[in-house]
């Protein structure tokens, strides 16, 4: 899944600290909530973990591809092999759709009094440790086991390292990557009101400003303004920085007008997204899915769940991001050359659990010491850069 958390404690982890009445809303109830100090939102990690479930089963057993006769994956349709781990998997593509609202609320709550230097600092050191490790592991995979993935040459290879292959018409090593393109334009436009200072105001004016600007910019048919606005994501995102504020600042009419706008345009979205790409599950269905998250989220936002706090829920939460990008490509690769060895039933959920512990190692051994190294290492190139100016 998407990258959501920053260096140290996962970013769903950090406490809360309520703004000065002067950040917030002008007057009600929601400038004067008391702080719910050193509490820490567990429950957005268990979300986060159940959402790169949800899109692992998806991608292993309810893709419209694993369904087809012949498939190379299965060798036949995964719905004759079970067909009611199929139905369910279906709609696990909207662990997506999720992940995004989630970022829209963790990117808000974690850049809150940061400079753009440290926003900068955290989203390099949490986005690209497990990424390149990612990118390497799967193509060692499909070099093993070919025959399911068309591997890349090597040169398309070393530019996923940067991340910015979608920007280049480079192919990704790992279809999932596409999410990270989505991802890297909300954190640019972000960045801008990071970077004028964040408060209530600021925020809310992006959401609307955004929102307006990704509904009108499909009409306006110029590629450059379509790709800034993010029309197919915009509204995720949106929903997750209102749910934030209602977090913070608590609930008002205008917080619950923009996340009600963003489920209308999400719903609008999810339809979009089964008719040209999935084909494999009903709108109401996903409607439903995406409507009930919400309101579960807005539970959360409102303080519902504060008494969870069940801490290997952090660790949880941990696994989110190196699961999401390795399992899919590697992980279908695998199942169809242990297809034949035991039920397809176990399997799947041999090949998740084992990339759970794979995702363990690496935020371990991968995402912490490499995070550090590069934090050390920019902190002291923007300390040069200050000295620099300061000399001329």
């Amino acid at each position: 899944m998407p990258p959501l958390t920053t260096a140290g404690p996962p970013a769903a982890a950090v406490p809360v600290q309520r703004s000065s009445p002067d950040q917030g809303p002008p007057a009600g109830k929601g400038a004067d909530r008391a702080p719910r100090a050193g509490r820490r939102l567990y429950v957005i990690d268990g979300i986060r973990l159940v959402a790169a479930l949800m899109v692992a089963l998806h991608h292993y057993a309810g893709t419209e591809r694993v369904d087809r006769p012949g498939n190379v994956i299965w060798g036949r349709p995964v719905g004759d092999l079970m067909p009611t781990v199929h139905h369910l998997a279906a709609y696990g593509w909207i662990g997506v759709e999720i992940f995004f609202v989630i970022s829209g609320f963790v990117i808000c709550m974690s850049s809150w009094g940061r400079s753009p230097r440290q926003f900068f600092v955290s989203r390099v050191i949490r986005l690209y440790p497990a990424y390149w490790f990612a990118v390497l592991f799967t193509t060692g995979v499909l070099v093993a086991v070919p025959g399911v993935w068309e591997r890349l040459k090597i040169r398309e290879v070393l530019f996923n390292l940067t991340m910015l292959q979608s920007g280049s018409g480079v192919p990704n090593v790992d279809g999932v990557y596409w999410t990270l393109w989505s991802e890297l334009r909300f954190y640019l436009l972000f960045l801008v009101v990071v970077a004028m200072g964040l408060t209530y105001r600021r925020v809310v004016a992006f959401c609307c400003v955004w929102g307006a600007v990704a509904m009108l910019a499909p009409a306006a048919d110029l590629p450059v303004l379509e790709l800034v606005a993010n029309p197919d994501g915009a509204w995720f995102f949106i929903a997750g920085l209102a749910l934030y504020l209602m977090h913070r600042f608590g609930p008002d009419l205008l917080l619950w007008g923009i996340l009600g706008m963003a489920w209308m345009m999400g719903q609008l979205e999810l339809g979009r997204r089964i008719d040209e790409i999935e084909h494999v599950s009903g709108w109401r269905g996903a409607f439903l899915v995406y409507t009930v998250f919400l309101l579960f989220m807005a539970a959360v936002a409102l303080g519902y769940t504060d008494r969870v706090r069940w801490k290997w829920l952090v660790t949880a939460g941990a696994l989110t991001y190196p699961l999401y990008l390795t399992h899919y490509a590697a992980g279908t690769a695998l199942i169809s050359r242990l297809r034949d060895t035991m039920d397809p039933r176990l399997l799947v959920v041999a090949v998740i659990a084992g990339f759970c512990v794979l995702s363990y190692l690496v935020h371990r051994l991968v995402e912490r010491p490499v995070a550090r190294g590069i934090k050390r290492g920019l902190d002291r190139s923007f300390t040069r850069l200050r000295a620099a100016d300061r000399h001329g």
